[in-house]
Formats: structure tokens, C-alpha cells, sequence
């Protein structure tokens, strides 16, 4: 019992870790335009002040690492762990992408694909965690519903612009 709850603290911090470095890269690619380029924006009347990105973001990145570290205790050698493992890599590689091209690229109407491509990425995520352990997948819902809330966002500023 005691190597199982070591096994399960430290795969949870290697996830942790992980998404928040994924985090960190993306808000590189954030801040090359983020004071020059994103205040020129025409944005809808919901968008969120600037400051409230980063500790959501990183509420987020923390829970994605618990969910994926639950996930990843449960074992490889299962193919519905892998299967979850892989959805979930493949969701935060365009987690990172989208950074890289609203941001980086400064390109709104292409980062409105690759979050369309996240959005059902993350769904497909959430579905295969619930499989292993539901609370993993239920770890994720704040994840979407922001996603799909940046998806709004990032439509209308697409649109307004």
C-alpha cells in the first residue's frame, strides 16, 4: 500500500511538472506579442482581464497533472492506459501549439482551428481517463469548459478583426 501512494505521488508530480513546463513554454511564445501586438486587438466585451490568465492557467496545469498522474499510476501495460496517456499528450502538444500560433504567429483565424482540434482532443481525453479512473477524467471538466470559453473568445476576436 505504502509503494502504491509513492508511486501515485510521484507520477501526479512528474504530471504537475510537465504541464506546467508545457505552460511555461506557451507563455513564451505569449509574451513576444502580448504587450505589443494583443492590445491592438479589437476584443469582445467578455474577454477576461490580462491578469487573470496566468492563475487560471496554472489552477489548470495543476489539475491536468493530477488527473494524468492518477492515469499514469494505474499502469502502461494497460492499453486503456496507454490509449488515455496518448490522448492526453497529443491534447497538450496542441495546448502548447495554439500559444504558439495566436500568440507567436499572431495568426487568430489559424489558433481558431488548433483550438477546435484541442477541444476534441480534450473530450476524447476525458472519455478515456473516465475509463481508467473516473476522477481523473472529472479532474479535466474545468479544463474544457475554459477551452471552450477561449474558443468563444477566440472566434470573436478572429471575427471583430
Amino acid at each position: 500500500m505504502q509503494h502504491m501512494r509513492k508511486k501515485l505521488f510521484i507520477r501526479i508530480s512528474i504530471g504537475i511538472l510537465v504541464c506546467l513546463v508545457v505552460g511555461f513554454l506557451g507563455s513564451i511564445a505569449t509574451q513576444s506579442s502580448v504587450n505589443d501586438w494583443y492590445p491592438t486587438l479589437n476584443k469582445p466585451v467578455f474577454n477576461p482581464p490580462s491578469w487573470l490568465f496566468a492563475p487560471v492557467w496554472t489552477f489548470l496545469y495543476v489539475l491536468m497533472g493530477i488527473a494524468v498522474g492518477i492515469v499514469w499510476a494505474k499502469g502502461t501495460y494497460h492499453s486503456w492506459v496507454k490509449t488515455a496517456l496518448y490522448h492526453f499528450c497529443f491534447q497538450l502538444l496542441l495546448n502548447l501549439t495554439w500559444s504558439v500560433v495566436f500568440f507567436g504567429l499572431e495568426a487568430p483565424f489559424y489558433a481558431l482551428i488548433v483550438i477546435v482540434g484541442l477541444l476534441i482532443l480534450i473530450i476524447l481525453t476525458i472519455k478515456w481517463f473516465r475509463i481508467v479512473k473516473p476522477i481523473a477524467g472529472y479532474l479535466l471538466i474545468p479544463y474544457l469548459l475554459w477551452v471552450l470559453f477561449a474558443s468563444v473568445l477566440n472566434f470573436e476576436i478572429w471575427r471583430l478583426n
